[in-house]
């Protein structure tokens, strides 16, 4: 019988990062995470027996630097990181404060190096491993009102890259996923009316948001052995929103 896989998952309380954990619970994988909020692990704990977590504010680089090794002793290793962090800020430029921009590069940017950098030496060591982030649709084609998340998000795609290029040689994968806007706790603030919810079923050609499930579906095999393959790049789940224009529905 081979050995369980081992995952850590940042953010792993939240919409795609707790969908995520189910998948690979009921894959048998070895799983541990971090995120803010200690009531929500309590609950994914009690969901997910034998699931490790520990509290860190995934924007303090020396507690992301601390509370890493501390996860990957727990379970016993570590093939592969998720970094299922974010926020959502839409305001055009001319609107948005000094904090908001500084908060949107901390928390989606800034989080993404601190966790990579944190997770490179045991990978490093045993020569192996994935690692996955994420973006949003909003880099890869211009969307309205969004100038500081897709600044922030094109930055981790661009990390990505560079990462995947220096690591290939100690067989560590980096990849990311660009949803568009999903349904999460984190997008309620726009779906949470059902005018919100339709005018964002609207924008996206398939006529539907995103579900986590979707997303956790396409993060599983990316951090599992059948993506052996795949490095560098950013796979896009959105709907259809940055590459087609669909016909008009009569």
């Amino acid at each position: 019988m081979s050995e369980a896989q081992k995952v850590i998952i940042g953010g792993i309380s939240g919409g795609v990062g707790s969908a995520l954990a189910k998948r690979l619970h009921v894959s048998g994988w070895q799983i541990a995470g971090f995120a803010r909020n200690e009531h929500e692990l309590v609950k994914l704990r009690e969901a997910l027996p034998g699931v490790e977590t520990a509290v860190c504010d995934a924007t303090d680089a020396a507690a992301v630097g601390d509370v890493m090794p501390k996860l990957i002793e727990s379970i016993g290793g570590v093939d592969a990181y998720v970094h299922a962090i974010g926020s959502i800020f839409i305001k055009p430029a001319h609107l948005t404060k000094d904090e908001d921009w500084a908060a949107t590069l901390n928390t989606n940017l800034n989080s993404g190096f601190y966790a990579l950098r944190a997770v490179l030496g045991p990978m490093q060591k045993q020569q192996r491993g994935s690692c996955l982030f994420f973006s949003t649709a909003a880099a890869q084609v211009g969307i309205a009102n969004h100038e500081a998340i897709a600044a922030a998000k094109g930055g981790i795609e661009a990390m990505v890259r560079s990462a995947a290029a220096t690591y290939a040689s100690r067989g560590i994968r980096v990849n990311a996923i660009a949803p568009s806007l999903t349904e999460t706790p984190l997008s309620r603030p726009l779906i949470g009316s059902e005018q919100g919810l339709e005018i964002s079923k609207k924008m996206h050609p398939l006529g539907q948001i995103g579900q986590p499930e979707d997303v956790a579906s396409l993060a599983e095999w990316l951090v599992s052995g059948s993506a052996g393959f795949v490095t560098g790049q950013t796979f896009v789940m959105d709907g259809g929103v940055s590459t087609i224009v669909p016909k008009p529905r009569i």
